[in-house]
């Protein structure tokens, strides 16, 4: 057993993005989430990561709150009940994420790129299962942070086709904005389910994207922001994402905050092997219910098991 936080301020998150309907990998992991903030006598957050406009819809929002109630877990603050460090819709949050590109802009931890995914995919390979992206092979990469935010800005508008004023060098809009990662370090954490972790700096994972050409912040920044600002103290998600934390403790250190504790969860696979992933209607919570599932049959043990295999 691995080194436990302090239960006496725990604050956990649910974070479903409404991008289609919650399946079965993702009941397990919010199952397991509340049941950890219960246990702890702590609270349950619940935030509406909907930056994805082309993917997201009103009507998944609404699913997934359904579901996830059906499954009995039940939040103490977020977009339908409110709370102190709202607002729980990440679409509604764009001034903080604004603050932080600032501030990393300032301090030369982020670049201006202008390579598209298609040329990143193409010089680094194709990114594993357990990864989001291709290691960035640094082709729009500065030679150093001495080069001086100035520059950066100066560089990002004149690449976006817009004239160099304050007011639009104050935009990270028309192209990519990098997270320059420290080569060579090793990133080390311990995951209080799957024990230590250490990832290497360049090598297992590159220079990563924390805003995007098309203005929106990446998932990356976002979630950091968030987390920080709603105070909290464990995330609970599924394994996949474990090469996300090491990223996301970079971007914690940078913006000088102290990062949460990590659970991942085991990953939920199909018959197949193949994780789960929404495009498994068949395997949606929607559809599980509709064919008598129950909440408890769910859940992570040995019924579930039983039942889905």
């Amino acid at each position: 057993m691995f080194t436990e936080p302090n239960f006496k301020s725990y604050r956990g998150r649910l974070a479903p993005s409404p991008t289609g309907l919650l399946h079965l990998g993702h009941a397990r992991t919010f199952w397991t989430a509340a049941r950890r903030a219960e246990e702890r006598g702590g609270q349950l957050i619940f935030r509406n990561e909907d930056l994805d406009s082309q993917r997201c819809r009103p009507e998944f929002v609404q699913a997934m709150m359904e579901d996830l109630r059906w499954l009995e877990i039940e939040w103490t603050e977020g977009p339908d009940c409110g709370g102190p460090v709202g607002p729980y819709t990440q679409s509604e949050r764009r001034g903080f994420y604004l603050e932080a590109w600032r501030k990393l802009r300032d301090l030369g931890m982020i670049y201006p790129c202008t390579c598209s995914r298609k040329d990143v995919a193409q010089a680094a390979g194709a990114p594993n299962e357990l990864d989001d992206e291709p290691v960035y092979p640094g082709t729009c990469r500065p030679a150093s942070i001495v080069a001086g935010a100035a520059r950066l800005r100066h560089r990002a508008t004149a690449e976006a086709g817009v004239a160099t004023c304050a007011a639009q060098d104050d935009r990270p809009a028309g192209v990519n904005w990098r997270f320059r990662v420290p080569d060579g370090e090793d990133i080390c954490y311990t995951d209080l389910h799957l024990g230590p972790q250490r990832m290497i700096a360049g090598q297992d994972f590159g220079d990563f994207i924390v805003w995007r050409r098309d203005d929106v912040p990446a998932y990356q920044l976002a979630v950091v922001v968030d987390d920080a600002a709603m105070g909290i103290t464990e995330v609970v998600r599924g394994a996949d994402l474990l090469k996300s934390t090491a990223r996301q403790i970079l971007l914690f250190r940078a913006l000088g905050w102290e990062a949460p504790d990590y659970f991942h969860c085991d990953l939920v696979r199909d018959s197949n092997g193949v994780r789960l992933a929404k495009r498994h209607d068949a395997l949606s919570i929607r559809k599980l219910r509709e064919l008598g599932w129950t909440a408890a049959d769910l859940r992570p043990g040995d019924r579930v098991r039983q039942k889905f295999y």
